[in-house]
């Protein structure tokens, strides 16, 4: 397994759902992620309901900078989920540090299986040691809407 980076100098980890700020989260999905693009904020709050959910905070200002979700059942299976860190701090490594202080986080359960899909960020995920499905030909979809 890959070594866990650390969030640069003045931000910090939390996996406290009382601090995420859920209308800053909603606003940078639903308008800048093009996976959730128009995610209406009740059902944003659903999702949040039935996850564990994870920021970066400002160390200065306790603002959130970064998100993002798991759904688990915290014994076998989990899904990364909205994964978003606010542009005005891309490229610093919060992105990377926040998912390998989540798959940390997540150890102790046992988990045998962590998964994501990403459309643009597979290198960002490989450092951590996400890998491409070993047998993609196992795995359906069920859609109740035409994939994007």
């Amino acid at each position: 397994m890959t070594d866990t980076p650390s969030l640069p100098d003045g931000y910090e980890f939390s996996a406290d759902t009382a601090r995420v700020d859920v209308e800053r989260v909603h606003r940078w999905l639903s308008t800048d992620a093009y996976w959730a693009t128009g995610r209406p904020l009740p059902q944003h709050r659903r999702a949040m309901e039935g996850s564990l959910n994870f920021g970066v905070y400002d160390t200065a200002g306790g603002g959130q900078v970064a998100y993002a979700r798991v759904v688990t059942d915290e014994a076998l299976f989990a899904w990364l989920a909205d994964v978003y860190v606010d542009p005005s701090v891309r490229g610093k490594g919060v992105g990377t540090a926040l998912v390998g202080a989540i798959r940390e986080h997540l150890r102790p359960y046992g988990i045998r299986r962590v998964l994501l899909a990403t459309h643009d960020a597979h290198g960002v995920y490989e450092k951590l040691g996400f890998a491409p499905l070993e047998h993609p030909d196992q795995w359906m979809a069920l859609y109740y809407e035409s994939p994007k």
